[in-house]
């Protein structure tokens, strides 16, 4: 099918500048990978999110397992995690051998609830997993960690979607233990198509990052020339947890200082399209939206709804029909509860009691919603879906 909008993996147009510090890093870095632009993207990214140590890797995946090893969750331990998130939230904690518990969501913000995080901690809880999904920071993480905190458990806070987001001054990553951020091709800003960054608030771990970072290469310390005993020593940072190589390339890197002085910009034009749009709708309850308590912890990464057909006894997928086949409109859903997908069934955690996530699930619209769409695009985005609604009320 041929769609007028529709879904787009382009997140944003590079400016001349950020072309001209990529083929400056063709030309000129030596080495190509860990090398000065690594350390300047990571320092300016420290600086960005208020001085948290920071280290380049190569997506917010990677940046997950680095934080699952230094958790150092295994198996008989427990670990929280929202059923309606991205899988990769997930994947990385489930390869430590640890128990998946899926938390249940908030039915007016769409993201993970703090009363079913109370109801699933048990003596066995180490890590409790946070997403800031579809660009908002939980409205109350900061009750989230005070929680944790006092049972003596990690959080993790997936960042994946919500780079550019602030709640009380604070940026998102740095409430928990542990932030992941993602600059996939699909997000806000993206370093060439993937690149990622891990965030942590203890010095000590901070230092075994590298190490686990690239293959455990680590100085030998009794070194007598530079080819004795040889170039660099592989060891272990963790006890019994064998390194990664998730090295961001210099291109990457490069990219990425420039992209940040752009994301506060490239956030505020989001905000104003999000606003637009929900503005549209104020009249059309079948379009339930996030509430959104504050305006500045929205990145708006995505633009969802839930679909609340009573007023035109139609459901969901007649509304998503009714919008690709008629106005070439392509919409979609997003973010299968975990616990139904065949991978996590097959791995033993095919069981879940979330039934605001089935229910949002299985009601969510998720709107073409990139920066790159042109206005024109957009307003006729905005007039289709109230057709398509109007139309459906019969």
């Amino acid at each position: 099918m041929d769609f007028k909008v529709k879904w787009s993996g382009k997140s944003i147009d590079y400016t001349e500048e950020e072309i001209n510090a990529v083929v400056n890093v063709m030309r000129t870095a030596d080495p190509q990978t860990q090398g000065k632009y690594l350390n300047e993207f990571e320092s300016a990214f420290s600086k960005y999110i208020g001085g948290q140590p920071c280290f380049g890797v190569t997506n917010a995946t990677h940046a997950l397992e680095l934080i699952a090893d230094l958790t150092g969750v295994k198996k008989g331990d427990e670990v929280i995690i929202p059923s309606h998130t991205y899988c990769a939230s997930a994947i990385p904690f489930g390869r430590t051998g640890a128990k998946l518990v899926w938390a249940d969501v908030d039915p007016d913000t769409f993201l993970v609830s703090l009363d079913s995080i109370k109801s699933l901690v048990n003596e066995k809880t180490k890590v409790i997993v946070v997403v800031h999904l579809y660009g908002m920071i939980i409205p109350n993480i900061e009750e989230i960690v005070n929680f944790a905190k006092s049972k003596n458990i990690l959080v993790v806070e997936d960042c994946a979607q919500s780079l550019g987001a602030k709640l009380n001054s604070k940026v998102c990553g740095t409430f928990g233990d542990y932030g992941a951020y993602s600059f996939h091709g699909q997000k806000n800003i993206t370093t060439l198509g993937e690149g990622g960054i891990i965030t942590l608030k203890d010095e000590s771990q901070a230092k075994k990052i590298p190490g686990i970072r690239h293959n455990g290469h680590a100085p030998f310390l009794n070194k007598i020339e530079y080819w004795i005993p040889a170039m660099s020593n592989v060891d272990l940072d963790i006890e019994g947890i064998w390194p990664h190589n998730f090295s961001l390339t210099e291109a990457q890197a490069a990219l990425g200082t420039v992209l940040l002085g752009r994301l506060d910009t490239l956030t505020n034009q989001r905000r104003e399209r999000a606003k637009k749009f929900r503005e549209a709708f104020a009249n059309f309850p079948e379009l339930k939206f996030q509430k959104i308590t504050n305006d500045n912890s929205h990145s708006h990464h995505l633009l969802v709804a839930k679909f609340q057909g009573k007023e035109s006894g139609k459901s969901r997928d007649a509304f998503l029909s009714t919008l690709s086949k008629k106005y070439k409109v392509q919409a979609i859903v997003q973010y299968y509860p975990l616990n139904r997908y065949d991978l996590f069934k097959k791995m033993g955690f095919g069981e879940a009691n979330c039934p605001n996530a089935d229910v949002f699930f299985d009601n969510m619209v998720s709107f073409p919603f990139h920066i790159t769409m042109s206005e024109s695009d957009f307003d006729y985005m905005i007039d289709s879906i109230q057709k398509a609604l109007i139309e459906l009320r019969g």
